[in-house]
């Protein structure tokens, strides 16, 4: 039977004479809840309206060969700026021992590689899925205003991550791929999902987390996949018990569109071919099968896995 632990009991006049530390949080009263609320929507300010302000007045509206160095590397030191460093001063706020509250610790070997196979198959079958979303009719007009949004949407991103060249690959890959990786793990399963699970309950702060993921990326078209990749690594990070291997998984998913990108396959490409060439039995075979080892992935995680134990504020058990 594992051993509780609890924490020493003080007298009255002990309390007194020894007050328990206390968090800012917990002084002021403030909910787990509505302290991750609020942290949430701080950084949104400073990275969405703030960086987004600065971006434009020092490089323009929109990227273009003469400043898309730029662009990429405000991208890159928002993140930072906007995003990392506001968490690593919020999670003060609520923990004395921000590393028991971020979950860092080193997973193992084989906890990092079963969730590649699992993020690379669940994009496949994300990606059929966004074929068939794609092909819903819809009224002409909305259809027309909807493709022009994503257009805009797809040529900027394009902008951002299409490369020429093995160094300007890499140079992507640290500004698209890591630093998103790291910044936005331990803001979203770090300080947010982590301040979730301790107002509500582990499962619900993993998808409450999720979903904000999803929206927190303002795209409309690829918000159920968004949210469901928020999800599985809230899943990753929770059932590890270390935010290392859902940060892995998330450049690892990251790394595989910008690699695509840079073979300049298209955008609805799946890892049996261009689905333009393929049929409707083709295509919901493909989704079944990388569906399977999806699912064969996650269950095999879940057993060489133990649930996380949980860690108070104070980072007692």
């Amino acid at each position: 039977m594992e051993e509780q632990v609890s924490q020493p009991q003080l007298s009255e006049d002990q309390n007194r004479i020894f007050p328990q530390r206390q968090t800012i949080v917990e002084r002021l009263g403030i909910s787990y809840v509505l302290f991750a609320l609020l942290s949430l929507i701080f950084i949104f300010i400073l990275y969405q309206i703030v960086g987004g302000i600065i971006t434009l007045l020092v490089f323009g509206m929109k990227p273009t060969p003469d400043n898309i160095f730029g662009f990429r590397l405000a991208t890159g030191l928002g993140q930072i700026i906007f995003i990392l460093i506001p968490t690593m001063v919020f999670v003060r706020f609520v923990s004395f021992t921000p590393s028991e509250y971020f979950r860092v610790k080193l997973p193992a070997l084989q906890t990092v590689i079963v969730p590649l196979i699992g993020i690379f198959s669940l994009q496949q079958v994300l990606q059929i899925y966004l074929i068939f979303q794609e092909r819903i009719p819809l009224p002409e007009n909305i259809q027309s205003m909807l493709d022009k949004f994503k257009t805009m949407l797809d040529e900027l991103y394009k902008q951002l991550v299409v490369t020429n060249s093995v160094p300007e690959f890499l140079w992507v890959v640290l500004i698209i791929a890591l630093i998103p990786a790291v910044a936005e793990e331990f803001m979203f399963r770090g300080l947010i999902q982590r301040s979730f699970e301790k107002g509500t309950t582990p499962v619900r702060g993993v998808i409450i987390t999720g979903i904000i993921f999803g929206a927190y990326h303002m795209n409309p078209f690829s918000f159920i996949p968004l949210v469901i990749i928020g999800i599985y690594l809230g899943f990753l990070a929770m059932r590890s018990g270390s935010i290392w291997v859902s940060v892995i998984t998330h450049f690892f998913n990251n790394f595989l569109a910008c690699f695509a990108l840079y073979l300049q396959l298209k955008d609805d490409y799946v890892v049996v071919g261009n689905a333009d060439d393929m049929s409707v039995g083709s295509l919901i075979a493909t989704f079944w099968f990388f569906g399977v080892i999806f699912i064969l992935s996650t269950y095999y995680f879940l057993k060489i896995t133990k649930p996380a134990r949980q860690v108070d504020s104070n980072g007692l058990l």
